[in-house]
C-alpha cells in the first residue's frame, strides 16, 4: 500500500514494555517528527516505562495502559476515540495487534508475526534475529517511506534531577572521582551474572584500579544491592531511591557502568555513559549497548550463547562460569578507551 503522507495528522506509536525496549524504540520518534512536523504524535506504553518518554519534546502526549485498571475493550475505545490516521505497532503482541486492527486508522503498520498479520494493512518483515533492536524499530517507519535522519536514543533528564544527582555525588564524596556504576539487575534470572561475582569485581575495581563504586538498584532490588555491599571487602556506595529520570541523572555523572543486559544499561548508553555489558542468553549484536565506546563480555566457551531462554535447562553456564578476571579485563579495556578519548 502506498501512503499519502500529506493525509497523516495524528500518529500513535505503541510499545508497551519493558523499560529497555521502550527506550530502544525512541529512535523512531525524532524521525517521525521530522517527516510529519505538523502531525500530532502520541505514544502508548505501560506505567513502568512512562518516564522513558516524559520530557521528549517530539511527543505531544504519552498514553498509559494500566492492565489493572483498563480492560482491552477500554483501551480499544480510547484509541478509537482519538481518530488516528496512522498507528505503528512496535510491540506486536496479540493485544496490541487487536488494538491496532480495531483503531479505525487508515494506515496500520506492524510486523509479520504469526497470528498478527490480520491486524495490519502495511506489513514489515521482522528482522529481530538479524539487526539491532533499534534498527528493528526503524524498519517499521522505513517501510512507509520515512527517511532516517537521526539514529540517537532519547532519554531527556530534567535539570532538577541532574541537581539531585550532583547533590548525592557531592555528599557521598564521589565528585571528581572515577565512579563505576554497577547494576546486577536483569529481567530474567538467566541474564544475571550473580551478586557474588559483582561483589568481587567491585572489590577489584576499588582495590586495584582506584575506582569508586556506586551500586544501583530499582524497585524491589534494594536488598540485593545491599547484599552485594555487605559481602564486599572494600567500601562501596549504595545509590539512593530514584525515579528513572534520577537514575539517568546519576548514570550521567558516572565514569562507566558494568551491567547485565537490562533497562538501566540502556539508560546509561542514552545519557552518554560508557557501558560494559555482560551477556549470555541475549545477543549483544541484537540487544547490546547502543552506540560507540561500549564493550561487551560473554563466556565464549559456551556453545549455546544467545539462546534467548528465560529458564536454562543445563545450569546457566553462560553466566555462572564467566570468570571475574575476564570481566575485570574487559573493564580495564573500557577504562583505557575512556582515557584515550579524554
Amino acid at each position: 500500500m502506498t501512503i499519502d503522507l500529506s493525509s497523516i495528522h495524528r500518529i500513535l506509536l505503541i510499545k508497551l514494555r519493558g523499560i529497555g525496549d521502550v527506550l530502544l524504540s525512541t529512535v523512531v520518534i525524532r524521525n517521525l517528527a521530522c517527516e510529519f512536523p505538523e502531525a500530532r504524535l502520541e505514544f502508548l506504553t505501560e506505567p513502568p516505562a512512562a518516564d522513558v518518554l516524559r520530557g521528549n519534546d517530539d511527543l505531544d502526549e504519552v498514553l498509559l495502559f494500566d492492565r489493572h485498571t483498563i480492560s482491552s475493550t477500554g483501551l480499544i475505545r480510547m484509541v478509537r476515540a482519538r481518530k488516528y490516521d496512522l498507528v505503528i505497532d512496535l510491540f506486536g503482541n496479540p493485544r496490541t495487534a487487536l488494538v491496532t486492527r480495531l483503531s479505525r486508522a487508515r494506515y496500520r503498520v506492524g510486523y509479520r508475526f504469526r497470528g498478527r498479520r490480520y491486524a495490519y494493512n502495511i506489513v514489515t518483515e521482522p528482522r529481530g534475529g538479524e539487526v539491532h533492536n533499534t534498527q528493528f524499530n526503524l524498519d517499521a517507519i522505513e517501510r512507509i517511506g520515512v527517511a532516517i535522519q537521526d539514529r540517537n536514543l532519547y532519554f531527556p533528564v530534567p535539570a532538577g534531577d541532574l541537581e539531585f544527582a550532583d547533590r548525592f555525588m557531592a555528599s557521598s564524596e564521589l565528585s571528581g572521582k572515577r565512579v563505576a556504576a554497577i547494576s546486577a539487575s536483569g529481567g530474567w534470572y538467566t541474564k544475571r551474572w550473580g551478586k557474588e561475582r559483582f561483589a568481587e569485581l567491585a572489590d577489584r575495581l576499588i582495590g586495584q584500579h582506584q575506582c569508586a563504586v556506586l551500586l544501583l538498584w530499582g524497585p524491589g532490588e534494594d536488598q540485593e544491592a545491599a547484599n552485594i555491599q555487605a559481602v564486599m571487602r572494600e567500601p562501596a556506595h549504595l545509590a539512593p531511591p530514584t525515579t528513572l529520570k534520577q537514575l539517568g541523572a546519576l548514570l550521567s555523572r558516572c565514569s562507566f557502568m558494568v551491567s547485565n543486559d537490562s533497562g538501566p544499561m540502556h539508560i546509561a548508553t542514552a545519557v552518554g555513559t560508557p557501558v560494559l555489558g555482560i551477556y549470555g542468553p541475549t545477543n549483544p549484536m541484537l540487544q547490546g549497548p547502543y552506540g560507540k565506546h561500549h564493550q561487551v563480555i560473554r563466556n565464549e566457551d559456551v556453545s549455546c550463547l544467545g539462546c534467548n531462554l528465560t529458564e536454562c535447562p543445563i545450569g546457566h553456564p553462560c553466566m555462572l562460569e564467566l570468570r571475574v578476571d575476564r570481566v575485570e579485563e574487559a573493564a580495564v579495556r573500557l577504562m583505557a578507551e575512556i582515557d584515550r578519548r579524554t
